[in-house]
Protein backbone atom coordinates (compact mmCIF):
# COMPACT_ATOMS: atom_id res chain seq x y z
CA UNK A 1 0.00 0.00 0.00
CA UNK A 2 1.06 3.41 -0.49
CA UNK A 3 1.85 6.87 1.21
CA UNK A 4 -0.87 8.43 -0.67
CA UNK A 5 -3.57 5.79 0.30
CA UNK A 6 -2.57 6.02 3.75
CA UNK A 7 -2.69 10.02 3.34
CA UNK A 8 -6.01 10.05 1.52
CA UNK A 9 -7.57 8.35 4.48
CA UNK A 10 -5.75 10.43 7.01
CA UNK A 11 -7.83 12.99 5.15
CA UNK A 12 -11.27 11.77 4.71
CA UNK A 13 -10.86 10.99 8.46
CA UNK A 14 -9.70 14.14 9.44
CA UNK A 15 -12.92 15.95 7.63
CA UNK A 16 -15.32 14.36 8.44
CA UNK A 17 -16.57 13.94 12.01
CA UNK A 18 -18.22 10.75 11.69
CA UNK A 19 -17.00 8.47 9.20
CA UNK A 20 -18.13 4.69 7.86
CA UNK A 21 -15.81 2.93 5.70
CA UNK A 22 -18.40 0.78 4.46
CA UNK A 23 -18.97 -1.61 1.72
CA UNK A 24 -22.05 -0.42 -0.48
CA UNK A 25 -23.43 2.85 0.38
CA UNK A 26 -26.01 3.69 3.01
CA UNK A 27 -29.13 3.29 0.71
CA UNK A 28 -27.26 0.03 -0.58
CA UNK A 29 -25.32 -1.81 1.47
CA UNK A 30 -23.38 -4.53 -0.05
CA UNK A 31 -23.00 -6.80 3.68
CA UNK A 32 -24.58 -7.76 6.73
CA UNK A 33 -22.40 -5.84 8.74
CA UNK A 34 -22.51 -2.87 6.77
CA UNK A 35 -26.11 -2.65 6.82
CA UNK A 36 -26.10 -3.31 10.39
CA UNK A 37 -23.44 -0.34 11.28
CA UNK A 38 -26.05 2.00 8.74
CA UNK A 39 -29.21 0.96 11.02
CA UNK A 40 -27.16 1.90 13.95
CA UNK A 41 -26.35 5.35 12.75
CA UNK A 42 -29.54 6.01 11.56
CA UNK A 43 -31.33 5.18 14.62
CA UNK A 44 -29.14 7.34 16.59
CA UNK A 45 -29.93 10.29 13.99
CA UNK A 46 -26.08 10.98 13.72
CA UNK A 47 -25.26 13.03 10.64
CA UNK A 48 -22.51 10.65 8.57
CA UNK A 49 -20.43 10.26 5.95
CA UNK A 50 -19.24 6.71 4.11
CA UNK A 51 -16.80 5.76 1.61
CA UNK A 52 -18.03 2.46 -0.28
CA UNK A 53 -14.69 0.25 -0.06
CA UNK A 54 -15.56 -2.06 -3.07
CA UNK A 55 -15.18 1.50 -5.27
CA UNK A 56 -11.20 1.08 -4.76
CA UNK A 57 -8.90 -1.26 -3.70
CA UNK A 58 -6.44 0.75 -2.43
CA UNK A 59 -8.92 2.44 0.14
CA UNK A 60 -10.14 -1.09 0.99
CA UNK A 61 -6.72 -2.63 1.97
CA UNK A 62 -5.73 0.48 3.09
CA UNK A 63 -8.16 1.30 5.89
CA UNK A 64 -7.44 -2.18 7.33
CA UNK A 65 -3.73 -0.87 7.99
CA UNK A 66 -4.55 2.47 8.73
CA UNK A 67 -6.67 1.16 11.71
CA UNK A 68 -4.72 -1.92 12.16
CA UNK A 69 -8.55 -3.76 12.56
CA UNK A 70 -9.51 -6.23 9.80
CA UNK A 71 -12.94 -6.24 8.86
CA UNK A 72 -14.82 -3.74 7.42
CA UNK A 73 -16.81 -1.29 8.37
CA UNK A 74 -15.33 0.72 10.59
CA UNK A 75 -16.28 3.81 12.21
CA UNK A 76 -14.31 6.59 12.54
CA UNK A 77 -15.57 9.69 15.07
CA UNK A 78 -13.80 12.75 15.42
CA UNK A 79 -10.62 11.51 13.85
CA UNK A 80 -10.20 8.39 16.01
CA UNK A 81 -11.32 4.75 15.23
CA UNK A 82 -14.05 3.49 17.20
CA UNK A 83 -14.56 -0.06 15.78
CA UNK A 84 -16.27 -2.34 13.85
CA UNK A 85 -20.51 -3.52 13.77
CA UNK A 86 -19.45 -6.03 16.72
CA UNK A 87 -18.10 -2.85 18.87
CA UNK A 88 -20.78 -0.19 17.29
CA UNK A 89 -23.73 -2.84 18.63
CA UNK A 90 -22.26 -3.10 21.50
CA UNK A 91 -21.75 0.20 22.22
CA UNK A 92 -25.08 1.41 20.91
CA UNK A 93 -26.88 -1.19 23.18
CA UNK A 94 -24.85 0.04 26.77
CA UNK A 95 -25.69 3.58 25.29
CA UNK A 96 -22.28 4.39 24.99
CA UNK A 97 -21.98 5.34 20.95
CA UNK A 98 -24.87 7.93 22.05
CA UNK A 99 -22.46 9.33 24.69
CA UNK A 100 -20.24 9.03 23.13
CA UNK A 101 -21.45 11.37 20.22
CA UNK A 102 -23.09 13.21 22.62
CA UNK A 103 -19.77 14.04 24.52
CA UNK A 104 -17.89 14.49 20.86
CA UNK A 105 -20.62 17.57 19.68
CA UNK A 106 -21.81 15.25 16.63
CA UNK A 107 -24.68 16.49 14.85
CA UNK A 108 -27.53 14.32 14.98
CA UNK A 109 -31.26 15.29 13.49
CA UNK A 110 -34.25 16.24 15.65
Amino acid sequence: MTDDTQARIADLVAKNDVLLFMKGSPLFPQCGFSSRAIAILNHLNAEFDSVDVLQDQGIRQGIKEFSDWPTIPQLYVKGEFVGGSDIMMEMYRSGELAKLFEDEGVVRAA
